[in-house]
């Protein structure tokens, strides 16, 4: 069997887009955004950084829909760009996933130690790695029921959130915009922290390409992929522009505890405005849907990671018995190899090679930016190819809007975030040549495999001349 099924209906394509950025981005670190570059600053980067992931969300649309395949903007890189920058996105992107499965099983087992501090955390690891393995074990729907519903019990918690804020801004007279003019005005620390916060606020919405992954397994994909892209991203903008104007006018922006540098959920806006309703509890149950959250997180990853390596496979970029598919139509070697590696990080993170896993998730950091970079590069470069082939745009299922100009903003964006590490690394006075390779070795590794492939096929071409 080499084919995947179509077994992905329409709700599950919209809560994989859509649970795909919620998680501990909006339920813990959402308030240091506030805290570094002020309300009004925090909701710019964020409405802008949205803006920009609208315009890929189309541009991933318009050629999903188009070309509805596993591992889709890994082989649209590689037709419209080329071999070589294809084969550099699709291994970098099976590597951020296959590292970030370790990041969300480690965070996961320290979530746990708020109910259980003297217990191992290595074992609450091995547990959630059981779990979440045998979830991709089944056949694709299982994947899709799963991510359904965590992803729905993190929107309605979210829900709530922004209900009860209302309610509390309707009823609390320490609820105004009283609060956006402390300090120097709610433009906090000028364009120097409002560009922190818009790296913030790229890392937190990474995770909405993922809908690309699954449009090879999705059932009428030139129907549900526009529907739940159209929808999902309009809802994920809401949540956090929502959630940051509520915690913006129930809590003092100048209040250090919403820069929660530990990530404590005892100091998470939503826990100390559930305190503010005297909804003690808040803490505990907080705590348990960010563990859900890390879980839903770990389920796409180890989904995604496995259709990417399925992907190279097929493509003849990866070992052929990566693309072999047991009985229920998984890429069952894909996916033992990508659990594996993820396995391996968690071994190395626990037996103190911290300095090798800070490494890691540096790479995994930086490579949502540089897959985001490709999306639109491929974008830009497919429409193109497609008028020349003699196509016509009315012919296409989904029409990204505003092109050329969307793509070419996306392409701006991301180079200005991937380029600006070094700028925030000035702005902390640690701008030196380890903290560098540490925060590019990432994209010094693409670099490495774009030069390799290209030197590859220039000496194929000449053995066979």
């Amino acid at each position: 069997m080499t084919q995947l099924q179509r077994n992905l209906s329409s709700r599950h394509i919209s809560m994989i887009a859509l649970g795909g950025s919620l998680g501990t981005g909006i339920f813990l670190t959402s308030g240091a955004a506030l805290y570094q570059a002020g309300p009004a600053g925090a909701l710019l980067a964020y409405g802008i950084m949205g803006i920009m992931v609208y315009f890929l969300l189309t541009s991933l649309g318009e050629m999903a829909a188009y070309r509805p395949i596993s591992g889709s903007f890994c082989q649209y890189a590689n037709d419209y760009v080329g071999p070589s920058f294809g084969f550099a996105m699709g291994y970098n992107y099976w590597f951020n996933w296959a590292i970030t499965i370790a990041v969300e099983l480690i965070a996961a087992s320290i979530v746990m130690q708020y109910w259980f501090p003297h217990a191992n955390p290595i074992y609450f690891s091995a547990l959630f790695f059981i779990v979440i393995l045998a979830i991709n074990l089944l056949p694709v729907k299982g994947y899709g029921e799963s991510e359904f519903w965590l992803s729905c019990i993190k929107v309605g918690a979210i829900v709530f959130f922004i209900v009860l804020g209302i309610f509390l801004i309707a009823h609390h007279p320490a609820a105004s915009t009283h609060y956006w003019h402390l300090s120097d005005g709610p433009f906090h620390g000028g364009l120097a922290t409002m560009f922190s916060v818009f790296i913030l606020s790229g890392f937190s919405f990474q995770g909405t390409e993922l809908v690309g992954i699954a449009a090879g397994e999705a059932k009428d994909p030139q129907q549900s992929l526009p529907r739940a892209i159209k929808n999902v991203f309009w809802r994920i903008l809401l949540f956090y522009v929502g959630t940051l104007l509520i915690i913006s006018l129930l809590i003092p922006f100048t209040d250090p505890r919403l820069l929660n540098s530990q990530e404590s959920v005892a100091l998470s806006p939503f826990t100390l405005i559930m305190h503010q309703a005297q909804f003690f509890h808040g803490a505990s149950v907080l705590n348990a849907i960010i563990l859900l959250a890390l879980l839903s997180a770990c389920n796409s990853d180890l989904y995604s990671a496995t259709r990417i390596l399925f992907h190279l496979s097929q493509a003849k970029q990866a070992p052929s018995i990566f693309s072999r598919l047991n009985r229920f139509h998984i890429p069952i070697w894909a996916l033992l190899a990508t659990a594996s590696f993820g396995i391996l990080a968690v071994l190395l993170q626990q037996f103190g090679s911290n300095g090798v896993f800070l490494w890691l998730v540096n790479i995994s950091s930086l490579a949502g930016f540089i897959a985001w970079f490709g999306i639109a590069l491929s974008h830009y470069r497919f429409r193109a190819h497609y008028l020349q082939s003699g196509n016509a745009l009315e012919n296409l299922p989904f029409k990204a809007p505003w092109y050329p100009i969307a793509p070419l903003i996306a392409l701006s964006l991301t180079s200005i975030v991937i380029l600006g590490q070094a700028y925030v690394l000035y702005m902390q006075h640690q701008l030196n040549a380890m903290m560098l390779l540490s925060n590019y070795i990432g994209l010094i590794i693409v670099l490495m495999l774009y030069v390799g492939h290209r030197y590859r096929i220039r000496k194929t071409t000449q053995v066979l001349a």
